[in-house]
């Protein structure tokens, strides 16, 4: 007995040392030895109330819309989340007179919350490997590229059965330790969520671009919304407004007692991509061909945008989402980049993969699979039309609106009028015109043709318009692109483009979207089996490094599932300098007189009042007595992780999770245990802003604050 205990107290040393802090773990299969260290930290629920009892703190959990993580935070369905995973529905309620962005949004009533289209909350239900019944069906007897489709097609069948036992629910089978295992994962869809609270931006985007992924932040990035149900199921429900507030079975619990260094910290949401497994020759192609392509082309639309935005207010609320999204991975490329050089980290891998190599040889294991003088073959003839693909991708997909609808008029469009009639076959397109500014779209886009072609040398990967626009435009971009705008039968709104005349055949917009589609896929062609290929070696890496370690914990890369991450509170240190573990009030109020040299770090008059306040009652800190905005933790996050909730050590909701910082923005393929941390905003800051700048009594009196 005594060796067993010695030797599980060298285990948990070991995780300590190796992984404490580091890891996005699934919760139904939650290694023992990590659940150990959870409690050595300070933990004190019993580990069935992570997964699986009826008030287990997973399932205040939520999936914000695809895309961001949320909690419910009351028996009525209210949902707490970023206020940069709420941006878009903000936006989308404002206009010019009623600016919800500019201005924050606070409904007083039930009646006044306001629905959005398409926005659903998800709750996982239930999660479990389905490797073996995959593998019985056939999965192993797959190459690579045809288990894509096998698995959908699986999931289809269970979907189909889970809903003949439950019509609310639906299931997804996604891959884990890189295609090695896979999960199906139940879930519940709630599709009536309306918008309940925001802070103005100037509190909810504090800083922009200037202090995104930076420490020190003071950003009040929050906002609230609710979920709605069926009034006699209590369960899912298509919009109506006969619906009533969800109430949940249970829901997470405010709390005011703050934290301090040490602290236990976890955080449960989606993160959605890491490439931890990924290969020396994978993180090189991420920085050279993936990362330094996105930062060019990025930064040459911003600068236009945010030109356009500063000068009209109405084409600011148009664009001020597209560029936050396009913004955020510029700076988080250019900081990973950063990263990656500072810390040697291709160097690191290559000396894992060194170790593992002689593992290899000395095991046998995957001898004739693993082949590591392959992989770096298959990158290197692949890395030049990565970095291509990239730049294509970065110029041409989803910006402007003519080459939205070019690429819709060849892809996927619903093509409307009877079968029998070709004549009068015909795609038609809605009036967008409030989500874009002609002005704005046109100069973005003669700006990327230019920016592409001077970025892509070899002339076969130049879509066959650039001919167009020598020849009939004599290179003017900015006319070839006035044209589109102004002569396009893709610009025309709310009336039939008739498909199968000569006009649209020989339309100037309709063929720019064929030549971009073919070029598309040629890159995609040439790319196909390379990627096919890397991705069985990355696979066997993968599994490799799993058998090597098979005494240790490992957890899966990220794939937008639900995960727990375990840390404590507490600062760094860089070049001898401690960061501090929260900002004050005081700070905030002292970034806002910078505001004629930033416009970032403009706030109105009230905020000025409302942070310069000496007494902040009871949202102060106990023990520092002042209004603390945000803090840092080290746990393990990535994007989807923005709004997830960071909850102490008896599960109660401390704030919420929504930036890492920039000395360690590498973690996405490696953490840094010393640098990396998690910036959240303190549930205390979010409370005094909905007391005292929005009067929202009803919401605090539900919340259970007195």
């Amino acid at each position: 007995m005594k060796r067993i205990l010695v030797t599980l107290v060298s285990l948990l040393s070991l995780v300590h040392l190796a992984h404490a802090d580091e890891g996005m773990w699934t919760l139904y299969n939650l290694p023992p030895a990590i659940y150990e260290q959870m409690k050595l930290y300070g933990f004190e629920l019993p580990a069935e109330q992570l997964y699986q009892s009826d008030n287990a703190v997973k399932n205040a959990v939520i999936n914000f819309g695809g895309f961001c993580s949320g909690v419910v935070v009351s028996p009525d369905g209210l949902v707490f989340t970023n206020h940069h995973c709420g941006f878009d529905a903000i936006r989308q309620h404002s206009t010019v007179e009623h600016d919800y962005l500019l201005n924050g949004f606070y409904a007083k009533t039930y009646e006044e919350e306001l629905p959005n289209e398409d926005l659903f909350v998800s709750f996982m239900i239930e999660q479990k490997d389905v490797t073996e019944q995959l593998t019985a069906l056939g999965l192993d007897k797959l190459s690579i590229d045809k288990v894509d489709e096998f698995v959908d097609s699986i999931e289809n069948v269970w979907q189909k059965e889970i809903r003949q036992q439950d019509s609310t629910l639906r299931v997804e089978v996604k891959p884990f330790y890189e295609g090695n295992s896979y999960y199906m994962t139940t879930y519940r869809d709630f599709n009536d969520v309306r918008l309940v609270f925001t802070v103005p931006k100037s509190m909810g985007k504090f800083g922009g671009e200037t202090d995104n992924w930076m420490w020190p932040r003071q950003t009040c990035d929050y906002s609230v919304f609710r979920i709605y149900a069926d009034p006699k199921t209590n369960g899912p429900a298509k919009y109506s407004k006969d619906n009533v507030p969800y109430h949940p079975a249970s829901w997470a619990k405010v709390s005011m007692e703050g934290y301090k260094p040490g602290d236990f910290a976890m955080i449960m949401g989606y993160p959605g991509s890491t490439s931890r497994y990924l290969s020396s020759y994978g993180i090189k192609e991420r920085r050279d061909a993936i990362n330094a392509p996105r930062v060019q082309v990025r930064g040459v639309k911003q600068e236009i945008m945010l030109r356009h935005m500063r000068a009209d207010e109405a084409v600011r609320i148009k664009y001020d989402s597209k560029y936050a999204s396009s913004s955020n991975y510029w700076k988080n490329s250019i900081g990973m980049n950063k990263c990656i050089d500072s810390i040697g980290l291709i160097q690191q891998k290559q000396q894992f993969e060194e170790k593992l190599h002689q593992w290899q040889e000395e095991t046998g294991y995957l001898k004739e699979q693993l082949d590591f003088g392959k992989m770096a073959e298959l990158y290197q003839k692949r890395l030049a039309l990565t970095r291509i693909r990239t730049l294509f991708v970065e110029t041409f997909l989803a910006q402007d609106q003519l080459t939205r609808r070019a690429w819709k008029s060849n892809w996927g469009m619903k093509v409307q009028g009877p079968e029998d009639k070709p004549k009068k076959q015909y795609i038609e397109f809605d009036d967008n015109s409030e989500e874009w500014d002609e002005a704005t779209d046109c100069e973005m886009l003669a700006a990327l043709l230019r920016n592409y072609r001077a970025q892509v040398t070899d002339k076969d990967y130049l879509p066959a318009f650039y001919k167009t626009i020598d020849e009939k435009f004599h290179g003017n971009y900015t006319a070839y692109v006035n044209t589109l705008y102004k002569k396009s039968l893709l610009m025309n709104t709310g009336k039939p483009i008739y498909i199968n005349k000569k006009s649209y055949n020989k339309d100037l917009g309709v063929q720019y979207g064929l030549d971009l589609t073919e070029l598309l896929a040629t890159l995609n062609a040439e790319r196909k089996q390379l990627s096919i290929d890397i991705a069985e070696q990355e696979k066997y890496l993968c599994a490799a490094k799993l058998r090597m370690e098979q005494d240790l914990p490992n957890y899966s890369d990220a794939n937008f599932t639900m995960r727990m991450t375990y840390g404590q509170i507490g600062e760094y240190t860089l070049g001898g300098r401690p960061s501090g573990y929260y900002t004050t009030a005081r700070s905030l109020w002292e970034k806002m007189q910078k505001a004629d040299q930033n416009f970032e770090y403009f706030a109105e008059p009230v905020m000025h009042e409302l942070l310069a306040a000496k007494d902040y009652g009871k949202y102060a800190d106990q023990l520092t007595g002042t209004l603390q905005l945000c803090f840092l933790s080290n746990n393990d996050i990535t994007g989807g992780n923005s709004g997830s909730p960071i909850f102490n050590n008896k599960g109660e909701l401390l704030g919420l999770a929504f930036d890492g910082n920039w000395d360690s923005l590498s973690s996405d393929i490696f953490f840094d245990r010393q640098l990396a941390r998690t910036i959240n905003v303190d549930v205390r800051f979010m409370l005094y802003m909905m007391d005292k700048w929005g009067h929202a009594d009803r919401l605090l009196k539900e919340l259970g604050i007195k």
